[in-house]
C-alpha cells in the first residue's frame, strides 16, 4: 500500500463508497437533530453505529488517522448514550461533530485520488477530547425517569397552545381565496406553497385546495387546471390580502369567495372558522407517538429489495453498446437492398426487434437513474453554515427529492445548486432586522424542487428574499460595457439574463462567499454542457425563482431530422416548438434589415441554416422550404431548413477530439449521430445557433 495505487482494488472502492454513504447520513442526522433542537436516543445510536463501522473498516485499510479520530467520536457518543447530553452543550456537540465529518470527508477524497491520508489533526483530535472529557466529569441530566416526564411536558404546552391559537382566531375573520397563476408558468406547487407562506406572516392558513402541495404528485395538474383555493383566518381587510396575494410570482388572478367548492372535504373545516386536523396531520401525529410503528413499513419493503453495487463505468459502456444495438437495427431495418422487396416475415420481426430494442433501452437508461434526494440534502449543510456565519434564519424546504435523474446529469447539477443557494443565501434573504423591516417572517424560506415535465426535469431555486432590482442590473451592465444595444430596448428577462455574463457581479464588496463575478456565469455554462436552460424571474421585494430545464439523459434522445442542401441535421425534439410552411404575408424585416416572421402576432428572427453553416445547393426561398420554430430557454426563433425528414430516436455521440480546437460547440454543433444507411448526421446546438443572432 505504499503507492496508494488502488485503481483497481476493489476492497478500497467499496470502503471508499461505504465511507461516503455513512458520512453523507451523518451529516443528514446532524442537520435534522440541529433543526428540531434535540438529540434522540435513535439518532445517538445511529450515530454510535456510524463511527464504530467506519473506524472499523478504516482500520482494516490501515488508514490510521481516520481510524484514530472516528475512535475518539465513537467514544464521545458512548458517553453520550450512557449519560445523556446538557442542552448547553448541544451548539459546541453539532459544530464539532459537523467539524469532524468535513475532515473525514477531506481524507476519504483524498484517497480516491489516490494520495495518502494527511497527519492527524491534532486540533480536532484534542477538541473531542476535551468535549469527552467535561461531559464524562458533569452529572447524568437525562435520567430515564426524566425521559418520561418529557413528552408530558410537551403536551401539557401543545394543548396551551393549541388553545391559544383557537382564542387568537376567534376573533378574526375567515376569508377564502381563489387564485389562479399566469398560464404555462409550471410548478404551481411550488407557487403555491410559496404564496402559502406569504399569507402565513399575516394569519392563520387553515386549509388548502389541493392540500399537501410538497408531497401531492397531481397538486400541480390540479391548480392549473382548477385554480388553487385557501382559507386564510386574518383581521386583515380583504384590499390588504389581495395585495400581498398579488405581489407573489406568476399570481394572475385573486378572487374572494363565499366558501371552497362543494365538492370539497375541506369546506366544513374551513367554516367552522377554526383549525382542522387534517388525516395526514393526524398519521403524523400518531407517527411521532410511536416512531417505531412509523418506519415498519419502510423497513418491511427495504427488506425485500435485492440491490447491488455497480461500477459506473460498467453501466456507460452497457450503455454504448445499446446505442450501437439501436444503430445497427436501424441500418438493418433500412437498408438500401430491402427497397421494393414485399418480405412479410422480415418485417414482422423487424417490428419485434424495434419492440424489444426499445424495451433494453428504457431498461438500460432506468439502471441509470438515481433519486436527486442527495444532491439536494447536501444544500442543507451550506444553509446551516452561511446562515451561522452571516446570522441569518433560513428554512431549506425539499420538494420532488424522489425525481430520479441520469447519473451524468446529478453530477452535472452539483455544481450550479450550491452556487445557487450560496447565492440565495449571500445575496437575496435580508438578515433578520431587514426582513422584520419589509413585514416578512424573520425566517427566510430557500425551495429546491425537482418534477418531471415530458422528456425533462425542472429544477427550481426558489427564496422570498429581496428579489432582483431590474434597474440597478442594468445600470451595473451598462458601467461594465456589458450592453449590446439601447438600455429602453432591454426587456425584464434580458436585463435578468444579463446576471449570466462573465464578471458581473451584484455584490458591493467581495466577500467570503461572493463578490467576484464568479457564479452565475458558471451556472450557466455547467447547465448548457448537460443540455440544459436556464430561466430567471423575480419581483422586487417579493424573491426569485430560477428554473433549470435539463434532457432526463443525454446518450439517446428523441430528433428531428432535416435536410439542408445535401446535408442532413438533427435537431432534438425538446427544443422544437412547432414546424410549418411559411407565407409571404407573414415575412417581414426590422429596422436593420434582418428577416423576421410573424405568428399569432408575435415577430421572430428567422435563421437560414445554409447561411450558418455556408452550404451550397440549399432552398433559399423561404416559402418553398420549411421553417422550425425553436426554443433555447431564453430565445425564440425560427430554423430556416430544405424539408423535414422525420422523427428518430439517435444515438449521441461526442464530436473527435481533434475538432475541439474549432470550437464546433461555439457555431452551432453538439455531437454526431449515425443514420441508419451508415452516414453520419450532426446534431444542431440550439443554443449556440441562437446565440449566434
Amino acid at each position: 500500500m505504499s503507492d496508494f495505487d488502488y485503481a483497481n482494488d476493489s476492497m478500497l472502492e467499496m470502503y471508499l463508497f461505504e465511507s461516503t454513504t455513512l458520512l453523507d447520513q451523518l451529516d443528514e442526522i446532524l442537520l435534522q437533530s440541529e433543526k428540531d433542537g434535540n438529540l434522540s436516543l435513535d439518532n445517538v445510536n445511529e450515530i454510535f453505529r456510524i463511527m464504530h463501522t467506519i473506524k472499523g473498516s478504516s482500520a482494516m485499510m490501515e488508514f490510521d488517522t481516520i481510524t484514530h479520530v472516528s475512535h475518539k467520536l465513537e467514544d464521545l457518543f458512548y458517553v453520550i448514550r450512557d449519560n445523556g447530553i446538557d442542552e448547553d452543550y448541544f451548539k459546541e456537540l453539532f459544530d464539532l461533530v459537523l467539524g469532524v465529518s468535513d475532515f473525514l470527508k477531506e481524507e476519504v477524497d483524498q484517497i480516491r485520488r489516490g494520495q495518502k491520508p494527511s497527519g492527524e489533526n491534532k486540533e480536532l483530535a484534542a477538541a473531542v477530547t476535551d468535549l469527552l472529557e467535561r461531559m464524562s466529569g458533569s452529572a447524568p441530566v437525562v435520567e430515564k425517569a426524566e425521559e418520561t416526564e418529557v413528552p408530558q411536558d410537551h403536551t401539557v404546552q401543545a394543548e396551551e397552545s393549541a388553545q391559544a391559537d383557537g382564542s387568537a382566531l376567534a376573533g378574526q375573520k375567515t376569508h377564502f381565496l381563489h387564485v389562479n397563476f399566469t398560464a404555462d408558468c409550471q410548478m404551481e406547487n411550488i407557487r403555491a406553497f410559496m404564496l402559502v407562506s406569504k399569507l402565513e406572516t399575516i394569519g392563520k392558513v387553515i386549509a388548502t385546495i389541493p392540500d399537501e402541495l410538497n408531497a401531492n404528485k397531481d397538486a400541480s395538474s390540479i391548480i392549473s387546471q382548477n385554480g388553487f383555493y385557501c382559507s386564510l383566518s386574518t383581521d386583515l381587510p380583504t384590499e390588504e390580502i389581495a395585495t400581498m396575494a398579488k405581489g407573489t410570482l406568476s399570481v394572475y388572478t385573486v378572487e374572494f369567495v363565499d366558501a371552497f367548492p362543494s365538492n370539497s372535504s375541506k369546506q366544513t373545516a374551513a367554516a367552522a372558522n377554526t383549525p382542522d386536523v387534517s388525516e395526514s396531520e393526524t398519521k403524523t401525529s400518531a407517527a411521532a407517538a410511536n416512531p417505531s410503528d412509523a418506519g415498519d413499513t419502510g423497513k418491511g419493503k427495504a427488506g425485500k429489495q435485492n440491490l447491488i453495487n455497480v461500477d459506473l463505468n460498467k453501466l456507460d459502456t452497457l450503455m454504448d453498446l445499446v446505442g450501437e444495438i439501436v444503430i445497427t437495427e436501424s441500418m438493418v431495418s433500412g437498408s438500401a437492398d430491402l427497397v421494393g422487396l414485399e418480405l412479410d416475415n422480415f418485417n414482422r420481426a423487424s417490428r419485434q426487434l424495434r419492440k424489444l430494442t426499445d424495451e433494453l433501452q428504457d431498461i438500460v437508461m432506468s439502471i441509470r437513474m438515481v433519486p436527486i434526494a442527495a444532491t439536494f440534502q447536501k444544500m442543507r449543510r451550506i444553509v446551516r453554515d452561511m446562515g451561522k456565519k452571516l446570522n441569518k434564519d433560513v428554512d431549506l424546504v425539499l420538494m420532488g427529492e424522489a425525481t430520479e435523474v441520469d447519473k451524468t446529469i446529478i453530477d452535472g447539477i452539483a455544481d450550479p445548486l450550491m452556487h445557487l443557494v450560496r447565492n440565495a443565501m449571500d445575496h437575496a434573504i435580508e438578515d433578520k432586522a431587514g426582513r422584520t423591516s419589509a413585514k416578512k417572517d424573520p425566517i427566510g424560506r430557500i425551495i429546491l424542487s425537482a418534477q418531471n415535465i415530458g422528456g425533462d426535469i425542472i429544477i427550481t431555486v426558489s427564496d422570498d428574499g429581496k428579489g432582483l432590482d431590474a434597474d440597478m442590473i442594468l445600470e451595473k451592465a451598462k458601467g461594465k460595457n456589458l450592453l449590446t444595444k439601447p438600455e429602453t430596448e432591454y426587456s425584464e428577462k434580458e436585463i435578468f439574463n444579463l446576471l449570466t455574463l462573465p464578471g458581473f457581479s451584484t455584490k458591493e464588496a467581495v466577500t467570503e462567499f461572493s463578490g467576484r463575478g464568479v457564479g452565475m456565469d458558471v451556472v450557466k455554462k455547467n447547465i448548457e454542457k448537460i443540455g440544459g436552460t436556464v430561466t430567471i424571474e423575480s419581483i422586487k421585494g417579493s424573491g426569485t425563482n430560477i428554473f433549470f430545464k435539463i434532457p432526463l439523459t443525454l446518450a439517446i434522445i428523441a430528433s428531428m431530422e432535416i435536410s439542408v442542401g445535401k446535408n442532413i441535421y438533427a435537431i432534438p425534439i425538446s427544443n422544437i416548438r412547432e414546424s410549418f410552411k411559411a407565407n409571404s404575408k407573414q415575412l417581414l424585416s426590422d429596422p436593420d434589415g434582418n428577416e423576421m416572421i410573424m405568428i399569432r402576432g408575435v415577430c421572430y428572427p428567422i435563421i437560414r441554416l445554409h447561411k450558418v453553416f455556408h452550404l451550397q445547393d440549399a432552398q433559399t426561398s423561404i416559402v418553398d422550404g420549411i421553417l422550425l420554430l425553436v426554443d433555447s430557454g431564453d430565445r425564440m426563433a425560427c430554423i430556416f431548413a430544405d424539408e423535414l425528414l422525420g422523427k428518430h430516436q439517435v444515438v449521441v455521440k461526442p464530436l473527435p477530439v481533434y475538432l475541439s480546437r474549432y470550437s464546433a460547440k461555439g457555431v452551432g454543433i453538439a455531437g454526431c449521430t449515425i443514420l441508419g444507411d451508415g452516414s453520419i448526421s450532426l446534431i444542431l446546438d440550439i443554443q449556440g445557433i441562437l446565440n449566434q443572432y
